[in-house]
């Protein structure tokens, strides 16, 4: 059985900043940076996500530059397991593995080290947005790459209206906050 520590529950909605018509008309940019300042909403956060995994098999957690960096680490650091790290091309110093994907106005390609994920390990990978899921399912493509099992995905923020888990759909998700509507 997961024992769930009980918490004063805290509206971060509040704490993250709107910027609208960012990085194009239309868009409403979910700005996470007064999260990360605030050092009780961050720790709120981070717990908040590692609760959802206690009692849970995992091997590591993956994160991606920059800010799957900030939360993969913190939440790898709080259940005791290693962190993979992946970045873009040209990045890491060692022998690495590829993957490209599609982006909304182009490719882009993703990079993780060959000896960063053995055969079996269960990964969880963890980001701090989601939105159409493309990036996402590229890093559970590396992942399977390497003959490891994603047991998952953890996210801070999930752009519901764009329906992620379309794309997503063979996978467990965890989002700590969600966003209807643009």
């Amino acid at each position: 059985m997961i024992k769930k520590i009980e918490r004063q529950v805290m509206d971060l909605k509040k704490i993250i900043r709107n910027i609208p018509d960012f990085p194009k008309k239309g868009v409403v940019f979910r700005d996470i940076t007064p999260l990360l300042k605030d050092a009780k909403a961050f720790r709120y956060a981070v717990d908040m996500m590692a609760d959802h995994y206690q009692g849970v098999k995992i091997d590591a957690i993956l994160g991606a530059e920059a800010r799957g960096f900030v939360f993969g680490a913190a939440m790898a650091y709080r259940l005791g397991v290693g962190f993979v790290p992946v970045r873009k091309p040209g990045k890491l110093p060692y022998q690495t593995c590829t993957v490209s994907y599609s982006l909304e106005y182009g490719e882009n390609i993703l990079e993780m080290h060959t000896d960063a994920i053995c055969k079996n390990d269960r990964i969880l990978v963890v980001d701090d947005l989601v939105a159409t899921g493309g990036t996402a399912k590229a890093k559970a493509d590396l992942v399977q790459q390497q003959g490891g099992t994603v047991l998952g995905f953890c996210f801070l923020i999930e752009l519901c209206f764009l329906q992620p888990r379309k794309v997503l759909k063979d996978y467990d998700i965890f989002s700590l906050i969600q966003y209807e509507s643009e």
